[in-house]
């Protein structure tokens, strides 16, 4: 007798019965880890994920119970969980559990994003939230509703897996406005410029000097003056080493003088928009042409959160393309939303579903209160090293990340606290080249982090600096 297949997710019974498993096996793994990430390093890591695992395909299977318990239980043990306090070392966030249930709805129902009748509501949704996001990065005057920037066009957003395939399609759009465009970047912009202009061929970027983190105006300007064609900028909001802002006025202002397009990589510190206290740092971020922002940094969701947002929906016209059984013509004519140009992707997750939860239960002062406690830890954090004796601070924060270093001690043993921290599961910190220095990185992007947690980094580093 033939064996009933596995029940679908559709089956909310089934799907109900399996989620105790699940949250047992998280919480059970992350008691036994004991901390921010597994101690052992990577070879003791994959022992233990692969005894527990045993065979990847054995011949006989063991059941979904056991399954979810095993292999979940071995994640858990063996992460490096960001929603822990001593977890600060990358732009790597704690999602929020509404966020994750929202996920779930969009695992369970699975509509993919590439054509209408695949995901009508999905779809509906998508629009909705993405215009919203790109109104509040490119406001519109209540009169027109054009962008206050702009005599003409209106904002738009693409989802994207994050800041990396954002940076990508801004390259994109700019080169298919014109052909032969040069790329300008700060020499503290994202590695991604870099690969995004190898992988459309164009030529290598320009870098403009970043003294100080952000970007030279006055290098900027001597560059823009001796290059010829088409040019794009691209700026950086929230940099990865540093969390630091370019000077965007100036360069918007630049830009303008000298007829470039202006693209800004707001990656890190777009969501400062939701904060009344904080929004005033992105001054000029309206005056770009395009801007990346990943809600999976400083907007608590899972992974990946990103969207390109464009100041004139019209530039994304170049993205369209056909294929008969997804956008037919006579479909499209008919009223069938055309999808195949939201993305360079076809077949992708419905990753607005969470954001529009989180959106709609949070509101804009929820998220904006979420971005204020982390810059709050990142001051604090800050002033906690000030008056430690033995620690030198490489700048007061801009964003949430915290540059720091035991004093007097050469970069590879700066490296090798970080190291050790790891080795031992104590502590996740990042690194980072600033002034030609390794320096010590923090990236607190956890509200519920406590003074105590704060105080707690400090000790361990200062525990773990040779004397």
């Amino acid at each position: 007798m033939r064996a009933e297949p596995p029940p679908l997710a559709a089956d909310s019974t089934a799907l109900r019965a399996l989620l105790p498993t699940v949250l047992d096996a998280l919480h059970d793994g992350a008691a036994a880890r004991r901390g921010p990430l597994p101690a052992g390093g990577p070879e003791a890591v994959t022992r233990q994920v692969r005894e527990a695992l045993g065979e990847a395909l054995p011949e006989k299977g063991t059941g979904p119970d056991e399954a979810l318990r095993a292999v979940v239980h071995a994640l858990a043990a063996g992460a490096a969980d960001p929603a822990h306090s001593l977890c600060a070392a990358h732009l790597h966030t704690p999602p929020l559990a509404l966020a994750v249930a929202a996920d779930l709805a969009a695992s369970a129902l699975n509509p993919s994003m590439d054509s209408w009748d695949q995901a009508p509501a999905a779809s509906a949704l998508e629009a909705l939230v993405t215009t919203a996001l790109a109104t509040e990065i490119f406001p519109t005057t209540a009169e027109t509703g054009t962008p206050a920037t702009s005599e003409t066009g209106t904002p738009d957003a693409l989802v994207t897996t994050g800041g990396t395939e954002s940076n990508q399609l801004a390259l994109l759009l700019a080169r298919e406005r014109q052909a032969h465009t040069r790329v300008v970047v700060g020499a503290n912009a994202h590695h991604s410029f870099h690969r995004a202009a190898w992988l459309l061929g164009l030529p290598e970027p320009v870098t403009v000097p970043a003294p100080n983190g952000t970007m030279d105006p006055v290098a900027l300007d001597e560059a823009l003056t001796d290059l010829g064609g088409p040019l794009l900028v691209a700026a950086t909001a929230g940099t990865t080493d540093a969390g630091q802002i370019d000077p965007l006025p100036e360069i918007a202002d630049l830009c303008a003088a000298h007829g470039a397009d202006l693209h800004v990589d707001a990656a890190y510190g777009g969501p400062l928009l939701f904060s009344d206290t904080h929004r005033a740092l992105l001054a000029g971020l309206d005056r770009a042409r395009t801007v990346t922002v990943d809600l999976h940094k400083l907007g608590w969701q899972p992974a990946a959160a990103g969207i390109l947002a464009v100041r004139d929906a019209t530039d994304l016209a170049v993205l369209a393309h056909t294929a008969d059984y997804l956008n037919a013509d006579d479909d499209t004519e008919a009223g069938l939303p055309d999808l195949l140009g939201r993305s360079l992707r076809t077949t992708r997750r419905p990753d607005v579903i969470k954001t529009a939860v989180t959106l709609r239960a949070l509101g804009r002062t929820g998220l904006g209160a979420l971005v204020d406690a982390c810059m709050d830890r990142a001051r604090h954090l800050a002033d906690l090293v000030e008056k430690a004796p033995g620690l030198e601070l490489y700048a007061r924060p801009t964003l949430t990340t915290v540059l720091f270093r035991p004093h007097d001690l050469p970069d590879g043993a700066v490296a090798a606290v970080r190291r050790t921290l790891l080795a031992e599961g104590r502590a996740v910190l990042g690194r980072a080249t600033a002034d030609g220095r390794t320096w010590l990185k923090a990236t607190l992007l956890n509200p519920h982090a406590t003074p105590g947690d704060l105080e707690e980094i400090i000790t361990l580093v200062e525990g773990s600096t040779p004397r």
